[in-house]
């Protein structure tokens, strides 16, 4: 795996808040070695350790993305969605930040079905078949439209698996981790002070409700996979 400078700065993770963790009593034990103090009530994140998994972090998604992987970016609690959205269209992924839809990764051959009921949705609304069908049917197919938009809008262009999924919130997005885990899929996950280190291939101890927070990790990560991309596309054109 290529190593590489990622101008990970203590002070601008501390501006950000990432150090700030969870009251002392809503913390998993497992967490205790990520942990460097308590203060008025919440645990402080060890922002050195933060740091190196952050860069391991960034040295994966660079070296994928120089080999032309694909990766899925989700984060659905309200203030991480638009930070997901705007992330990934910087790194041309692929995500999700509404909910995630049991089985999303599991039972991937119902998730193509829906994808293709989506594209066949929206190409029946460029071609204006919509204004003529009936009403009824016309509403029913918007508000069919407008669901599929929703939770699967991120993922529209996926024809396949990903290669690596970036998750920003462990409690809220489990059952997307668990997915990655039983299909072997790498994660990236941020984890807060009561998150479980263990469960994901680098886990980045970091503030997962400061937008703040989320914001810097993601920024990171995803200039990681945009130079990577520059790489892929430049070694291809030699």
């Amino acid at each position: 795996m290529t190593r590489r400078y990622w101008n990970i700065n203590l002070e601008e993770m501390m501006k950000a808040g990432v150090h700030f963790g969870h009251g002392i009593k809503k913390w998993n034990p497992r967490m205790a070695s990520y942990i460097s103090a308590k203060r008025k009530g919440i645990h402080i994140t060890n922002l050195t350790r933060t740091a190196r998994f952050l860069s391991e972090a960034c040295n994966l998604v660079f070296d994928a993305a120089s080999r032309g992987k694909h990766f899925l970016i989700v984060g659905t609690k309200k203030r991480a969605a638009a930070l997901v959205a705007s992330a990934a269209r910087r790194a041309r992924s692929h995500y999700v930040n509404k909910k995630w839809l049991g089985g999303m990764l599991t039972n991937w051959s119902t998730t193509e079905t829906r994808l293709q009921k989506f594209r066949d949705l929206r190409a029946e609304q460029r071609m204006g078949k919509f204004n003529r069908i009936p009403k009824r049917d016309a509403a029913m197919a918007k508000r069919q439209l407008s669901t599929l938009r929703r939770y699967l809008g991120g993922i529209k262009y996926m024809t396949e698996l990903p290669d690596i999924v970036i998750i920003i919130g462990q409690q809220e997005e489990y059952t997307a981790l668990r997915e990655c885990i039983l299909l072997g899929i790498p994660t990236i996950c941020l984890i807060d002070t009561d998150c479980d280190p263990d469960l994901a291939d680098i886990s980045i101890p970091a503030n997962d409700d400061a937008m703040a927070s989320i914001r810097f990790i993601l920024t990171k990560l995803v200039s990681a996979i945009c130079e990577g991309r520059y790489s892929y596309i430049k070694n291809r054109s030699l």
